[in-house]
């Protein structure tokens, strides 16, 4: 299979590339081969330690937790930090035998994990399945097994300025014309803000193309992705891509590739463009701009499928080669399951919560994050499968190719065409 082919570490940094999800960023983040520094340690009574890998943001709140579960187990809990290809350097570490007991990072990370024998399922009862959103529980369920305990849950929505744009747009045409109109007026620079860039971007367009009737993959009997059915080439995702096109800079200029991951919610906070397409991550700025703003689904082409979003959950994964792997179950089934410590998480970085009562705590405080929820409620999780890897460069070959004028179904037919080259090799 392409995993094996590529290699382990070729593999994670292709799939990291492809989504271009940094640390302020949705999903898988990205990061390196370079050893984690500790950063938070506990005292133990006894022999034994606890090793947990986290991005700087997750560092900081987690460690007083780790530090009173060393306390009660007597272990010494090391929370150690990692910048940048998290992914890469689990998977490389894990093979070497000098991986973590705990790694915290994204759902979609779970196909490529569990190939490479990196991680294990974790034991939760109905009851603590039960505190979780379905839709998290979905996405940690791989193979008929949970992979992870989750605790954030991530969207894309539409963020309108309401300054500019009083009422939610019922339809993409509607967004698309109120863009125009209020460019022409001279009141914003851009259409709409969402990223282009040179590479494409799958993860933000997806909404629009799945509205236009286009997929990436078919569906088994139960409904999850098919990796074998691959449809970026299909003559619905030809005509999607065509709808791309109709939007791009050679139509109706809202798609464009000078609007990039490093400029779009930078141009939304300074006012302008009326509309942007982000997450949670966004709203940092959004706020430090100081513009009215509000938030709802992304709308749907009139007569069109559903706008659904990919849907991200964070995640503690137990290590299949941790030295420690039954104080890692408890940790993870037991310990981070708590409301406590989904708060904590979310005070560090607002992302909302996986379990449902730490949801219903930081909403009074925090009306954005059911807003997100409420708009990926009809979201698909994010394909955990191992070929989902596959997709993101060449479908973002594809669409940039399609935004500058390109014809549709050359572009989606050299997609399809480099995506099954890779999974057969």
């Amino acid at each position: 299979m392409r995993m094996r082919a590529l290699g382990v570490a070729a593999l994670a940094a292709l799939a990291f590339a492809a989504t271009a999800c940094g640390g302020s960023q949705p999903a898988s983040e990205p990061a390196s081969s370079a050893a984690p520094s500790a950063s938070a340690s506990t005292s133990a009574k006894s022999g034994g330690t606890l090793v947990i890998w986290a991005d700087p943001s997750r560092v900081k709140p987690l460690k007083p937790f780790a530090d009173q579960f060393g306390a009660e187990n007597g272990v010494t809990v090391e929370v150690k930090e990692i910048s940048k290809d998290n992914q890469t350097t689990f998977l490389t570490a894990s093979e070497q035998g000098s991986g973590p007991d705990i790694m915290i990072g994204a759902h979609d990370w779970i196909g490529n994990l569990v190939q490479n024998g990196a991680i294990d399922p974790v034991t939760l009862t109905d009851e603590q399945k039960a505190a979780f959103s379905a839709k998290a529980i979905q996405a940690v369920t791989f193979n008929g097994q949970i992979y992870g305990a989750p605790y954030a849950v991530e969207n894309i929505a539409l963020i309108r300025n309401t300054k500019l744009a009083p009422e939610a747009p019922a339809t993409i045409e509607d967004m698309i014309a109120k863009g125009k109109a209020l460019k022409a007026a001279g009141k914003v620079k851009e259409v709409l803000c969402i990223p282009v860039g040179q590479k494409g971007d799958a993860f933000h367009v997806y909404p629009i193309f799945a509205s236009a009737g286009g997929a990436l993959f078919g569906t088994t009997s139960s409904g999850d992705p098919d990796a074998k059915k691959v449809l970026v080439g299909s003559p619905d995702s030809v005509r999607a891509f065509g709808k791309l096109k109709d939007l791009g800079e050679k139509g109706d200029g809202a798609l464009r590739t000078s609007i990039t991951n490093e400029n779009y919610i930078v141009n939304f906070a300074a006012g302008k463009c009326a509309y942007l397409i982000s997450g949670p991550w966004a709203m940092s700025e959004v706020k430090k701009g100081g513009i009215a703003y509000d938030i709802s689904a992304v709308p749907a082409f009139k007569d069109g499928k559903p706008a659904t979003p990919f849907v991200g959950v964070q995640t503690f994964f137990v290590a299949s080669k941790g030295k420690n792997k039954a104080l890692a179950q408890e940790f993870v089934a037991n310990y981070v399951t708590n409301k406590d410590v989904a708060k904590a998480l979310y005070e560090a970085d607002p992302r909302p919560p996986a379990l449902t009562a730490a949801l219903q705590e930081v909403q009074s405080s925090d009306p954005d994050a059911v807003k997100f929820m409420d708009a990926g409620k009809d979201g698909i999780p994010m394909p955990a499968i191992p070929e989902m890897a596959a997709i993101w460069e060449p479908f973002g070959i594809a669409e940039n190719a399609v935004v500058k004028g390109g014809d549709a179904a050359k572009a989606a037919a050299a997609a399809q065409k480099a995506i099954d080259g890779s999974l057969k090799h």
